[in-house]
């Protein structure tokens, strides 16, 4: 039902009524919102995970108005006994989250409302639920980062435990799928430990865009109280790394800005990339045709109908799942895209892509951690593999060029002893020496070390290379960098 208009002789709403009614922000209306459009527009029962950022937020604004003396030392105290009453409710299972009440902020506030009376009502002076909830989104979000930095350095280092482990076991390398040189299976695993300090990096960064306050901005244009935004920042841990408030400077942007949302979409969804890279090797690794690894029982499922089977679920399931992150950042970019300045009802729908997204990278990276640190690795199939695709045939165009030819006429020297090699079916090394100097008489007994996997392995020594010395190196230069 909506507020009742005031009457000559009738008091003025109770604090009771104003916590049970769906309009509770006005007396305009002069008639009840539909119960269709209060389920369509409210948002309480997904946004209410941002309870903590909220009162957060409403503390440290409670404070400042205290500060500056818009407030009164007892309101203030009063404001702090009833969110501390509530934080318990909440934590206890016990508050009563209220459809009629739309959302995170709304319930909140008509609960302190119910506990501290009018000092309740006078929280709200100076912000409104536009700078509110961008302000909630915001901490939420940092905590999650941080949350999430803690967890990219557990996959990193459940990579690097098995780069170290592996660092002379030989892997045939691929690109376009198809055997090209043998790489260290250790060298391979750092790869993504590369990509995954990347995804940390970016994360750090746009953790910076995120730790910025919005809350004085008020609907639109600011308020006309004495506010010290730079105090509440301050209070917030919302400061740059040399101690300074972040503060958004423009209230239209401040209420309106989600590129910190879609920014953290858009790293997520290169994270989740990175995974689906993964992914992908190992279920193909895995399978039959490549038998290089396997998993861990415990990240698998069987068939309900087959029972020799055994699936890779976790990998095909986090492959799966980066469609959905890459889709959440779509949709993000695409509600923001119309919008006019300021605040929209669309910014509703940030929450929850957002909070999706937060979830999966979450629950993605903490299960690979995990399942990598189970990887079972099966060398002689890797090097059997090797062996079958001539992976050392550029070390032999190497050796070649290093006894005086051109590259290119070593290239087209090796192309014709592949060819007989493959006519033979034999590898490169288990040519005759006889054979292989009818190819060209510069080619000695030497030429056997660069032909075999270990050698050419051992020659890719320069900086970034996958000789297992470089491995160890990379390990140590990882471990140091995890470690700080």
């Amino acid at each position: 039902m909506p507020l009742p208009t005031p009457t000559p002789g009738l008091s003025a709403p109770s604090h009771d009524q104003l916590a049970t009614k769906s309009e509770a922000w006005s007396a305009l209306f002069s008639e009840p919102m539909s119960d269709l459009v209060k389920r369509y527009t409210a948002s309480v029962f997904f946004d209410k995970r941002l309870w903590q950022a909220d009162i957060q937020g409403s503390l440290a604004h409670a404070e400042m108005l205290a500060a500056q003396g818009i407030v009164s030392a007892e309101d203030h105290a009063a404001i702090q006994r009833g969110m501390a009453q509530i934080a318990r409710e909440i934590e206890a299972g016990a508050f009563d989250w209220k459809l009629d009440l739309e959302d995170v902020h709304l319930n909140i506030e008509a609960r302190l409302t119910q506990l501290a009376g009018d000092a309740g009502k006078r929280l709200h002076t100076g912000r409104s639920r536009n700078d509110q909830v961008a302000t909630d989104v915001r901490l939420w979000l940092r905590g999650e980062i941080d949350l999430i930095a803690g967890l990219y350095a557990d996959l990193q280092r459940a990579l690097v435990d098995i780069a170290e482990k592996n660092a002379d076991v030989i892997l045939p390398g691929f690109t376009h799928l198809q055997v090209a040189q043998p790489v260290s299976f250790g060298h391979h695993m750092l790869a993504y430990v590369e990509m995954f300090a990347r995804d940390a990096e970016r994360m750090a960064d746009v953790r910076r865009r995120v730790n910025r306050l919005p809350l004085g901005a008020a609907a639109l244009a600011g308020t006309s109280y004495p506010l010290d935004r730079e105090r509440v920042a301050r209070s917030l841990g919302m400061v740059d790394a040399q101690g300074e408030a972040c503060v958004c400077q423009n209230s239209l942007d401040a209420v309106s800005d989600r590129d910190f949302a879609i920014e953290f979409a858009a790293a997520a969804s290169l994270a989740m990339v990175h995974v689906s890279r993964l992914s992908e090797e190992l279920i193909l690794w895995m399978s039959q045709s490549f038998g290089f690894i396997d998993l861990a029982d415990r990240f698998c499922t069987g068939s309900s109908i087959m029972p020799q089977k055994k699936n890779p679920d976790v990998p095909e399931l986090a492959r799966g799942k980066t469609g959905r992150v890459v889709g959440h950042l779509m949709g993000l970019i695409t509600l923001m895209k119309g919008q006019p300045l300021a605040y929209n009802k669309d910014n509703q729908e940030d929450k929850e892509p957002l909070f999706d997204t937060v979830d999966t990278l979450k629950d993605t990276l903490r299960i690979f951690a995990e399942m990598v640190g189970g990887i079972t690795v099966k060398p002689e199939a890797m090097e059997r593999a090797a062996k079958r695709g001539y992976a050392t045939a550029t070390d032999l165009a190497d050796y070649l060029v290093k006894k005086g030819l051109p590259f290119r006429d070593a290239h087209e020297v090796v192309a014709h002893a592949v060819k007989t090699a493959i006519g033979r079916g034999v590898d490169l090394s288990e040519l005759p020496l006889e054979v292989l100097r009818q190819f060209h008489p510069e080619i000695g007994e030497d030429v056997y070390g660069p032909l075999s996997l270990r050698g050419s392995l051992e020659a890719r020594s320069t900086l970034g290379g996958t000789a297992p010395a470089l491995v160890r190196q990379q390990v140590a230069r990882h471990r140091a960098r995890l470690a700080r």
